[in-house]
């Protein structure tokens, strides 16, 4: 799957090329639906093993992030960047300059921020070169860490799925199995372990699983996560982990995860269905970071303002399965059915 093969791609407004060979940069922005508003989203930098693959998680990523601007009702489309590396490149700062200057000729039809492999201060070294940024700290002017609302809306989303199966929202005594345990997994572990939930977690990374162990997890290994006896399976490492193999080995009657794209296919959301595993759509739940984000656009960043957005996660959640529910119909399809509405206008 070569560039010029795809010039064209259906579903999608602008797939952008970028490649600066005097820094390394091979990058791709993509603009999926911008009805809406502009496009925000976040640069995901990642050693990816192709082009194909760099592009093909470009463009899912950016259509989620359609989805999800239009479930949390924000004048804003979908869109998002990847930095593809070669296997032993390393992110450098002209490497980041040089997106950002590519990113600044789209003149705002693309806003970016942080996600896998770009930080804060990423975001400060774009911020010089282009104003279409969001993220930055708090004492530049800022929203801020974008995990602290996408862990709470994950919460949130946890919380508003044990009131639609079990008829309450406490998750008092109840085990949540996080897989992946960065940013956004430990803000919603904090709210967890408040509530008095049982925790088990898994991560790559012996420094995350520490902060892991700190909230009182119990540590299990990358492969041992599916089989944990657990209410509420949390994905919130990379996208596409639950598939119909995953599926079989769960105890849980709840998934509800921070991950973007979590379900391997477009079919695995009917197999949950079938299964009667409750699915919360990552692109619901894990809204908060957009959120946060969308309330320095255009205007002076606002906690209070995010705070209040955000926490109608739960009741946004709460509608979706209700309405698969009474539809007979996956909460993906629900899901779908709410935004072409919004989009057809």
């Amino acid at each position: 799957m070569g560039v010029f093969e795809n010039i064209s791609i259906p579903g999608h407004e602008m797939v952008n090329f970028f490649q600066d060979e005097s820094v390394g940069l091979k990058s791709i922005i993509a603009v999926h639906n911008s009805t809406l508003g502009p496009t925000c989203g976040g640069l995901r930098i990642w050693p990816y093993e192709s082009e194909e693959a760099a592009l093909q998680d470009v463009l899912n990523l950016s259509r989620a992030m359609t989805y999800k601007s239009a479930m949390a009702d924000l004048e804003l489309g979908g869109g998002k960047a990847v930095i593809w590396l070669d296997k032993n490149q390393s992110k450098t700062e002209e490497l980041i300059r040089s997106y950002a200057r590519f990113l600044d000729t789209l003149g705002g039809k693309y806003i970016t921020t942080t996600d896998v492999g770009s930080d804060v201060n990423d975001l400060q070294w774009i911020s010089e070169e282009t104003n279409h940024v969001v993220g930055l700290p708090v004492d530049q002017g800022g929203s801020g860490d974008t995990s602290i609302m996408t862990g709470l809306g994950v919460y949130l989303g946890m919380k508003a799925c044990a009131k639609h199966l079990w008829g309450s929202d406490s998750l008092e005594g109840k085990t949540v199995a996080f897989q992946g345990f960065g940013k956004v997994a430990k803000q919603a572990a904090i709210h967890l372990a408040k509530e008095g939930v049982n925790l088990v977690a898994t991560d790559i990374d012996g420094a995350k699983l520490e902060q892991a162990s700190e909230l009182g997890a119990s540590i299990v290994g990358i492969s041992e996560i599916y089989d944990v006896q657990a209410d509420i399976f949390s994905p919130c490492a990379l996208g596409g982990t639950i598939n119909s193999n995953t599926i079989s080995r769960l105890s849980a009657e709840i998934i509800a995860g921070g991950a973007n794209n979590q379900l391997e296919s477009d079919e695995t959301c009917e197999i949950l269905k079938e299964t009667g595993i409750v699915y919360a759509p990552d692109y619901v739940i894990n809204a908060g970071g957009i959120i946060n984000a969308s309330c320095e656009i255009g205007s002076e960043y606002n906690e209070q303002r995010s705070l209040e957005k955000t926490e109608k996660i739960f009741d946004i959640t709460l509608n979706i399965l209700n309405l698969a529910l009474e539809q007979n119909v996956s909460t993906v399809e629900a899901c779908e059915k709410i935004v072409a509405d919004k989009l057809s206008g």
